[in-house]
């Protein structure tokens, strides 16, 4: 079936007359078509190859202030109609349990069509040769001496979808997503002792040329060696440290204690169910603040290669950017086109995702960044203007409270800082804190050349649960008198 034909706009304008007559308020339909393709290495053998494609049609109707929602993977014209007419129906059951009635705000008509831009086609590339690939840079790291273990992968996801909505929108966009990643493990036998380290390639929306250049020679000789110091390594000492954190482990910090915490459906209690409310009211915006002057957060899904960049959203709002923080304080919330006059607003900055045909759209988290001070310091300034203290770089493991505000973050490799210089590595470093405390305890960021951007294809969020890809851009940072502990240190 052609997306952009004749044909089927025929077929959408006919669904949502449907809608209309049917009384709904606003109605909307996506037909999505979800390629994913995912390989995977372990030493010299494959442990997973597969390519699956997923393709239906999600219906969304508001009728009196009540959503409803209806899908199918039966995409003839009959199935469609009949799925209107089950998003009806599921609209005017809903409304016995109606807390609030849900208003949307216009939108404009928008026809458009919109792709990421990559250079090569993941699916277009034969298995075989990623397979290669991937064989090839698992038999580089385990020649080095040490090395025993070698995991490598990539994932890759094509997401085709044509949306169409009672607003008069037609709207086509194909997303491309892109992730290589690689972990290896040294082991010392006699000792029982192991450590790995994971490349530093985060998921882009990219295709193939992405995962070509993830698995350079020298990145893996690099992790290969850093396991090996890092077994070597003796642990941290626990206590106040100074901490200069790099972009590959910020990011997540980001994510889970500024991102999270200023979704307004999260604030609204609407999230508490399944992953906690937020320590942020709706009444904090302009007041609350987070840490000093040069805090700058901005939330955008129009930044090239990110992960949650679109043209248009799920509710056919075209899509942008707005100051989340600035200069340290609170100065708006993360909100849907549905929430937004709830929080008196007469347009949304769309954030509403769906991960599937078969889900129902909500509210989704953009690519949250922290700007780069203006002529800020460079990498090597910020730590030669460090006496003591921590340098921070990878993920490790992290938990956060359901309120996202006390928190501990685990690192993929942590070296010391000893008067300006970077030295040794140490192990099982953690630090810990809550995200006021820690935000209000950064004293310097670099500049726009120290920036970088990292991020996940699977930020959990609602229930069932939904899975939404986004990015977090930052420079280093460093935070002052961070509490630090010496994880599985005896």
């Amino acid at each position: 079936m052609d997306l952009k034909g004749a044909k089927m706009r025929e077929l959408f304008a006919d669904l949502m007359k449907k809608a209309r007559e049917g009384g709904a308020a606003y109605a909307d339909a996506r037909l999505v078509t979800l390629r994913r393709r995912s390989i995977e290495a372990r030493e010299g053998r494959l442990t997973k190859k597969a390519d699956t494609t997923s393709r239906g049609v999600g219906v969304r109707a508001l009728y009196k202030g009540s959503w409803g929602f209806a899908c199918t993977s039966d995409t003839t014209p009959d199935s469609l109609r009949g799925c209107v007419a089950a998003a009806l129906d599921a609209a005017k059951a809903s409304m016995a349990h109606l807390s609030g009635a849900t208003e949307v705000h216009a939108v404009p008509a928008a026809e458009d069509e919109w792709q990421t831009p990559i250079s090569k086609d993941a699916f277009a590339v034969p298995m075989e040769r990623a397979a290669a690939l991937l064989l090839d840079a698992n038999a580089r790291a385990l020649r080095v001496r040490g090395i025993k273990y070698a995991t490598s992968g990539m994932h890759f996801a094509r997401e085709e979808k044509l949306y169409a909505s009672t607003d008069g929108s037609f709207i086509a966009q194909t997303i491309c997503r892109s992730w290589p990643y690689m972990t290896v493990t040294a082991v010392d036998p006699a000792a029982g002792d192991f450590e790995t380290r994971s490349l530093e390639s985060p998921p882009a929306q990219r295709g193939y040329e992405h995962a070509e250049a993830a698995f350079a020679p020298e990145a893996i000789e690099r992790i290969a060696a850093e396991a090996n110091e890092k077994f070597r390594a003796p642990f941290v000492k626990p206590g106040k440290h100074d901490l200069v954190i790099l972009p590959s482990n910020l990011w997540l910090t980001i994510h889970e204690s500024i991102g999270h915490s200023t979704e307004y459906d999260r604030i609204l209690g609407l999230e508490a169910n399944m992953a906690g409310t937020s320590f942020v009211k709706a009444s904090d915006v302009g007041k609350l603040k987070f840490g000093p002057p040069l805090l700058n957060f901005i939330a955008d899904r129009t930044e090239t290669f990110a992960l949650a960049t679109a043209a248009y959203d799920d509710d056919g709002v075209r899509c942008g950017s707005f100051d989340l923080i600035r200069e340290g304080v609170l100065s708006d919330l993360q909100y849907s086109r549905a929430e937004a006059s709830r929080l008196g607003k007469k347009s949304s900055p769309g954030l509403s995702y769906a991960d599937s045909w078969a889900s129902m759209p909500f509210q989704r988290m953009p690519n949250i960044s922290l700007e780069p001070v203006r002529k800020g310091p460079s990498f090597q300034e910020i730590v030669g203007d460090t006496k003591e203290g921590l340098l921070v770089s990878g993920s490790g493991s992290w938990s956060i409270d359901q309120q996202r505000y006390n928190f501990q973050f685990g690192a993929g490799l942590v070296r010391e800082i000893k008067n300006g210089k970077v030295g040794a590595v140490v192990r099982g470093a953690a630090y810990q804190a809550n995200t006021l405390d820690f935000w209000g305890a950064c004293d310097a960021a670099g500049g726009c050349e120290e920036r970088k951007i990292f991020g996940s294809l699977y930020d959990g969020k609602g229930e069932p649960m939904q899975f939404n890809a986004v990015s977090h851009g930052c420079p280093p940072a460093r935070f002052r008198k961070i509490n630090v502990l010496a994880v599985g240190a005896k």
